[in-house]
């Protein structure tokens, strides 16, 4: 991972903080492991066990950067699971590999001076400087087994649908949708919200 690469992850995350970089180095490892490149298109899937409201969120911003593996290209699910790991699947090969932070770091870090100050309300950019930069140059530079888990790689068979590209309107609120999420039912062609007021189960999806 280069010093550009980071720049760029914190860019798109937002503030510095420990987590993120966590799931920067992660992604790497596993992407390694698999022996494969930054995801294009679709050759990479994330299945991701974190969930929100804690530190798990900025260690999948990590991974989504590493991996090209974003929800805008629908090649990441989230499990709610709140843990700190993931697997990520190369498609093309039919394998995956999964990462989890080890269980003492990840107790550890919980109790490091960052955490202590977001405990006490801190955001992450106003805590101080050398709180931050201190952990962050660190996990920048420790090694991998300090702080990962790694599993070998193992077969791995993703179920995916085709894309779709065709739309029509919706007969109640006559906005365009792409027509695998519109249904026909007795009131016509429902989007899913119109379906959801007008409570109608939904009949037969367009495609």
């Amino acid at each position: 991972m280069t010093e550009s690469e980071f720049e760029v992850a914190l860019a798109f995350h937002g503030h510095k903080c420990p987590a993120m970089p966590l799931g920067l180095r992660a992604a790497h490892a596993a992407m390694r492991v698999l022996g494969v490149e930054r995801s294009q298109d679709k050759e990479l899937y994330v299945i991701s066990e974190t969930g929100k409201g804690h530190a798990a969120g900025c260690f999948l911003d990590g991974i989504m950067s590493a991996t090209g593996c974003t929800y805008g290209k629908s090649n990441i699910e989230k499990r709610y699971y709140n843990k700190m790991a993931f697997t990520l699947v190369d498609v093309n090969a039919g394998r995956a590999v999964r990462v989890r932070l080890n269980d003492d770091f990840f107790g550890n870090m919980l109790n490091s001076p960052f955490v202590m100050q977001r405990k006490q309300g801190v955001t992450p950019q106003d805590i101080p400087s050398q709180i931050t930069d201190a952990l962050v140059n660190k996990v920048l530079s420790m090694p991998e087994e300090a702080f990962l888990e790694i599993s070998k790689p193992m077969p791995f068979t993703l179920q995916s649908g085709k894309s779709c590209f065709d739309t029509n309107l919706c007969t109640e609120c006559g906005e365009r949708v792409f027509i695998n999420k519109l249904s026909n039912t007795e009131a016509g062609l429902l989007c899913i919200p119109c379906q959801e007021k007008l409570s109608i189960a939904p009949n037969t999806p367009c495609c």
